[in-house]
């Protein structure tokens, strides 16, 4: 967690638009996303949730508050892989029923194949897969915490 805040703050330090919270982190038991979005919007922010295409199809069963969520706050989703997000949304009934409250990011290929599960998975070995590691994370960042040498 620590290393992640880390190079979150770091890459905020050259995006003026970015901010970084530290805030789930310092709570005893892991908020409900919707719980988080509650307490960043208390504190004056207007926000969506941001997630990828591939989490669209669990949605309706796999996240506590989507209701909330979705009427509340709405959700942003960028297209991942070769994903058809609008042809996913239109052909599933729930996500076809809440479609208006989803608001599609046409994802430029550069970064359609990046998604933090996949770095997750590379960081296991960060020596065998630094070259891959560096692609996916942004220029500039001091990844030595990692393991990843320049």
């Amino acid at each position: 967690d620590e290393i992640r805040l880390d190079l979150l703050r770091q890459a905020a330090e050259s995006r003026p638009w970015m901010i970084v919270s530290e805030m789930e982190l310092l709570e005893e038991e892991q908020p409900r996303t919707y719980h988080t979005l509650c307490r960043l919007r208390d504190q004056g922010y207007e926000l969506q949730l941001l997630i990828g295409s591939d989490w669209l199809k669990g949605l309706e069963h796999g996240w506590r508050y989507i209701k909330e969520i979705t009427e509340e706050f709405g959700i942003a989703v960028m297209t991942r892989n070769q994903d058809d997000t609008l042809r996913m949304i239109v052909e599933d009934p729930y996500l076809s029923s809440i479609s208006e409250y989803l608001r599609v990011i046409h994802t430029p290929e550069t970064y359609r194949e990046i998604s933090s599960t996949k770095v997750r998975e590379l960081l296991k070995d960060p020596e065998k897969n630094s070259e891959q590691i560096r692609k996916y994370m942004p220029e500039g960042l001091d990844l030595s915490a990692l393991g990843i040498e320049e």
